[in-house]
């Protein structure tokens, strides 16, 4: 699909609200970009694309042939160690022993499940987790959608009591624990639904860094886990607005921006 570069963004948050699978970004020229998404076959998605697209100003879209390529190892090939929120991101291939437990790395294998640090939503996760730990102990944190595990790991990192990483998909679960090993850190990794089954007041901080719909919609769920501090993300600036009122009842809520894209803590109310 090729729209105005001034709407990336939002395009790029209707790709994942769409289920793409993973998407690519390439010039058009003039004040254009282009967006290469790949979605699983279904019946019924071009039409999907095109209602969700309809009120971007010249969005154009158009079927591509998917090419044989091996996406996990071409990023691969480009992922090097770099720096985010105080941590040294790295990948194994870069680290030279494991970390101990008082080491800023995060070791990050690229794979499938969301989470290299790279987006700007992990990176706002890593710099709320620090200010956190930098007010007093997290205590018993939760990680919600947790995709490649790289917050759980910080939240160990940074002085958690324990760990407990949640995701229904089956690849995040595997990704997440892989990661855990990676990095010497215990994790309880949790296959399941959001919170669903989760007891309320069993954590002190609540992570949920999944797309701004979800946490609209399953706000009940999340704020029934009664934990004294939530932090929300994955919302671009469009969206932190409906996500702000749907938990202003909750508490007080303090915003952080990393360009488009925006987190909310959210400190309960007694």
């Amino acid at each position: 699909m090729t729209v105005p570069a001034d709407d990336e963004d939002r395009v790029t948050a209707v790709l994942w609200e769409e289920g793409t699978s993973g998407f690519e970004v390439r010039g058009a020229g003039g004040d254009e970009v282009a967006l290469l998404a790949y979605f699983p076959d279904a019946p019924g998605l071009e039409t999907a694309l095109a209602s969700a697209l309809a009120p971007v100003r010249r969005a154009r879209l158009e079927r591509a042939e998917v090419p044989d390529v091996d996406w996990v190892a071409r990023f691969r090939e480009g992922f090097r160690t770099f720096h985010a929120a105080g941590f040294v991101i790295a990948p194994p291939w870069e680290a030279q022993a494991p970390p101990s437990p008082a080491d800023p790395r995060l070791i990050v294998d690229p794979g499938r499940a969301f989470g290299t640090g790279t987006h700007e939503s992990t990176r706002l996760c890593l710099a709320l987790l620090r200010e956190r730990a930098g007010r007093g102990p997290l205590g018993r944190v939760l990680d919600l959608g947790t995709g490649s595990g790289i917050l759980a790991v910080a939240a160990v990192r940074l002085g958690a009591s324990a760990v407990t990483a949640v995701d229904l998909d089956p690849e995040a679960v595997r990704s997440a624990r892989h990661h855990a090993r990676l990095n010497g850190v215990a994790l309880h990794v949790v296959r399941a639904d959001l919170a669903s089954g989760l007891r309320p007041g069993a954590f002190d901080l609540v992570l949920a860094n999944i797309a701004a719909p979800l946490l609209v919609e399953r706000r009940r769920e999340i704020l029934d886990l009664d934990s004294p501090a939530i932090v929300l993300s994955g919302l671009l600036a469009g969206d932190a607005e409906a996500v702000c009122a749907a938990y202003a009842t909750a508490g007080r809520i303090e915003a952080r921006r990393d360009g488009e894209w925006r987190a909310l803590l959210v400190e309960r109310l007694p």
